[in-house]
């Protein structure tokens, strides 16, 4: 008995097809991770919702990022021990609100007076060496630096006027632990609380003000009634903010997801270079809630020269601080010699 290639191949096609058909389907197992971000609900729906929900729809059902808001699975001062242990799986937050047990954990939030626009931080991350040293710092400790980007400058938002170095003095403000132990040479007193308490606090005046964030975040977080006074003066000109997730966890994902997460969050990091760029001048002048009051440059250069000896003695403490403060100096001294709108004093 014969048959011809023809038979052949359109008899092994038919077979072939109706084994598959018979075979059992493989299910798919979604990959679910935990992210939870310093930010809450109403500045989470700006700075990492549309990432996560972004990712989520491309990753078309291979993996889900569940995202939680400050405080929600952990406090925000107990998320590096949650991310490490793999409590959580990623975060979204700065080294320093986190309390990372790293070398850099000082620059994280806002070093004072270091940055003067949001571009310095993906200058400093990507072209200075920054990214290199805060992934080698992070992997020593379990963690997976996976981005930094910038946020919002940082100035004081206030319940009374603030027209001079003197008028800081005594007063109780929510700020961030670097930012706090640098302010604290003005007679500024530092409190740490929970974010969601803080418009609480200042209502009942356990607060005086808060140097958490710009004038975007005021409002966003509705202080803006509560602590009307808005200080031109900026402690620094951006926040720098990471991703960060558990080391084995990040191992454990396929290629194209951790690229697909990389991506995702860079987006992030871009969206909210021109939402605070707009916000904060728009705020400025057209923010009805909010009065703006400016410490005299002449004053205020007392700060900018107390900020370049603080930074001298962040220095001495260990050569991996030594050599960031070095690539700060140099950037700045880069921007400085470039002119305008570089720098413009």
């Amino acid at each position: 008995m014969t048959t011809t290639r023809r038979k052949f191949l359109t008899s092994g096609a038919v077979a072939a097809g109706a084994a598959s058909l018979g075979a059992p389907a493989l299910a798919q197992t979604m990959i679910k991770w935990r992210l939870q971000t310093y930010a809450g609900g109403a500045l989470g729906a700006e700075v990492i919702k549309p990432a996560i929900d972004a990712f989520n729809t491309i990753a078309q059902g291979q993996m889900e990022i569940e995202l939680y808001y400050a405080d929600q699975l952990v406090p925000t001062s107990e998320l590096f021990r949650a991310v490490q242990k793999g409590t959580i799986d990623a975060v979204q937050s700065d080294d320093d609100s986190m309390a990372s047990p790293t070398e850099v954990t000082v620059f994280g939030g806002y070093f004072p007076l270091a940055l003067r626009y949001s571009l310095d931080v993906p200058a400093l991350f990507n072209h200075y060496g920054l990214n290199e040293i805060w992934g080698e710092e992070y992997a020593k400790v379990g963690v997976k630096h996976i981005s930094a980007g910038s946020w919002d400058p940082c100035h004081f938002s206030m319940k009374s006027p603030i027209n001079s170095l003197a008028d800081l003095n005594g007063k109780r403000v929510f700020t961030f632990p670097t930012a706090g132990r640098f302010l604290a040479r003005f007679g500024v007193v530092p409190v740490t609380l929970p974010w969601e308490d803080i418009g609480v606090a200042l209502q009942t005046g356990e607060l005086d003000g808060v140097a958490w964030s710009g004038i975007t975040e005021v409002y966003t977080a509705s202080w803006a009634k509560s602590a009307p006074y808005f200080l031109t003066n900026n402690i620094s000109g951006a926040w720098i903010g990471h991703f960060f997730a558990n080391m084995d966890r990040w191992n454990a994902l396929p290629p194209h997801l951790q690229e697909l997460m990389r991506v995702c969050f860079e987006q992030s990091h871009y969206y909210r270079q021109h939402w605070y760029w707009n916000g904060e001048a728009k705020l400025r002048v057209e923010g009805a809630d909010t009065q703006l009051t400016t410490i005299p440059d002449t004053e205020w250069a007392a700060v900018e020269a107390e900020a370049a000896k603080f930074w001298d003695e962040v220095a001495t403490e260990s050569p991996v601080k030594a050599k960031v403060v070095e690539i700060i100096k140099k950037y700045n001294e880069t921007m400085h010699n470039a002119g305008k709108p570089y720098r413009y004093a």
